[in-house]
């Protein structure tokens, strides 16, 4: 039976500033970084403490980069993440606000793509 989602993929145009971006400011660590083809690389990412994966991969065709990111990432405290991730330079377009079903906050990448922050 299904276990899990190994990994998402998100839309880049530049994987260095990309992959600059994920680690540098959202803490993700490289699990893997190896030519895929003559265009780009096979870049995974693993988000400390979590088993789904990120893929920052290049997009000929369908979802291309600087769109509403159809996955959210959540964390224990977003106000908290928030102002962290806004001293590292993480850009918000939607500040911390509670719900009614929680906290949520939403940023953009060095994409332009937008993640929706939450608690769990």
């Amino acid at each position: 039976m299904i276990r899990g989602v190994k990994f998402v993929s998100v839309p880049v145009v530049d994987q260095d500033r990309a992959l600059a971006f994920y680690t540098e400011r959202l803490g993700f660590r490289v699990a893997t970084d190896q030519p895929f083809d003559d265009k780009q690389r096979w870049i995974e990412l693993a988000i400390p403490g979590a088993e789904t994966g990120v893929v920052l991969f290049r997009m000929d065709e369908g979802q291309q980069p600087g769109g509403f990111m159809n996955m959210s990432l959540w964390t224990d405290d977003v106000r908290t993440t928030a102002k962290t991730l806004k001293e590292r330079g993480v850009e918000f377009v939607a500040e911390p606000k509670k719900e009614e079903w929680g906290v949520s906050a939403i940023f953009k990448d060095s994409e332009g793509n937008r993640f929706v922050l939450s608690s769990r």
